[in-house]
């Protein structure tokens, strides 16, 4: 096994191409895992535009690139997969078939341990006992749009029933129904981050968009399109105003979904679930298969899915004092943090109180 390591600007064109050629495949060759936009160049690029460290390995076999794989790493050799905590799908980008050596992967990238929150199925020669699963809820289009919500109608009726009767008084009490697929709108954007950033705080959460990176991160990927990848930006309107409003990432057959929000004066008439269906049959008639739901428990996510990905948290290591350390500081906080969501007799109280701080800081 061959490895290279480069700064994303530097990989070649025919690196590039390689890789986007790699997950255009992905689905036909049983991997459809691959084909998720945080896996992609695009999004790799990115990350290292507003983040110092990031860097991809190159493996080759039999004279060409056989995997790719984005990290960021620290000057201690402490290795995360690219955009960890905000990216929803990480792992090797690799051939059917491909196996690797982790410990000499990892020697390569000058790495002592290297942390995933999302690692994608299929990874085998990552498995260790130290990897958590989760479940990643999808809502499958690839039959067509009519097909998914008689599947929805046959199995959440009554769901279905109030959310399709709340789009139709939507259009008839505030105004005309308007759903823009992709809006090349920036101002739309900000609304939507400045919505996003109301709902962490209203919530207690931690709020993303201060983080300036991430705020540049969104920004840029609402600009980059390429033949396979883009940032796609979708709102519906209600008599000419937007109402809610989602930021994902696109591939040839994922609609990754990524920062949802809604303006909360429209809130009885769920205007998040409204849009979400009509991206769902925009994403159908653009010949999607499925749109990703992402890692974590929502109801409406139980609602909308029609099956769950798995996606995995931990890491892999080899014998390092810093890598032991690193594992020492974050296995205790990971496995609080599971314990409490896993546990609805924890996460409740946890959840009320993080609103209560939320309505105390909003001035609520």
């Amino acid at each position: 096994m061959d490895v290279a390591v480069y700064r994303p600007g530097e990989l070649s064109g025919t690196d590039r191409s390689a890789w986007a050629a790699l997950q255009s495949r992905a689905p036909l060759l049983g991997s459809p895992q691959l084909a998720n936009p945080f896996l992609s160049p695009e999004f790799a690029l990115a990350v290292g535009h507003c983040r110092g460290g990031v860097r991809v390995a190159v493996l080759h076999e039999d004279g060409g690139p056989a995997a790719f794989l984005p990290f960021q790493r620290s000057a201690l050799g402490i290795g995360r997969a690219v955009g960890l905590g905000v990216s929803d799908a990480q792992g090797l980008v690799h051939r059917p078939g491909f196996r690797w050596d982790t410990r000499e992967l990892l020697r390569a990238c000058g790495l002592s341990v290297l942390e995933f929150d999302h690692l994608v199925a299929g990874q085998g020669p990552f498995a260790a006992a130290s990897f958590r699963d989760h479940a990643s809820p999808v809502i499958d289009v690839d039959q067509g749009f009519e097909t998914y919500l008689a599947e929805l109608r046959a199995r959440s009726p009554k769901f279905a029933r109030t959310t399709l009767a709340k789009e139709r008084k939507l259009g008839r009490d505030i105004g005309p129904l308007r759903y823009v697929h992709d809006e090349r709108d920036p101002a739309a954007l900000r609304t939507l981050m400045r919505w996003k950033s109301a709902q962490y705080r209203r919530t207690g959460r931690s709020d993303r968009f201060a983080q300036p990176w991430i705020a540049r991160l969104v920004e840029q990927l609402f600009h980059t399109r390429t033949a396979s990848f883009a940032g796609l930006l979708s709102v519906l309107y209600a008599g000419g105003r937007p109402v809610a409003a989602h930021f994902g990432l696109r591939s040839p057959s994922v609609l990754a979904c990524w920062f949802p929000a809604y303006d909360p004066q429209f809130a009885k008439f769920s205007p998040g679930l409204v849009l979400h269906l009509r991206m769902a049959r925009a994403a159908a008639e653009e010949s999607l298969g499925h749109l990703d739901l992402g890692r974590g428990a929502k109801d409406y996510k139980d609602s909308l899915k029609t099956r769950e990905l798995t996606v995995s948290e931990g890491w892999v290591m080899r014998p390092h004092p810093v890598a032991l350390g690193h594992r020492a500081r974050r296995a205790p906080v990971r496995a609080l943090r599971n314990a409490v969501l896993a546990r609805p007799e924890l996460f409740a109280p946890a959840d009320r109180l993080l609103k209560r701080v939320g309505r105390i800081r909003s001035g609520g």
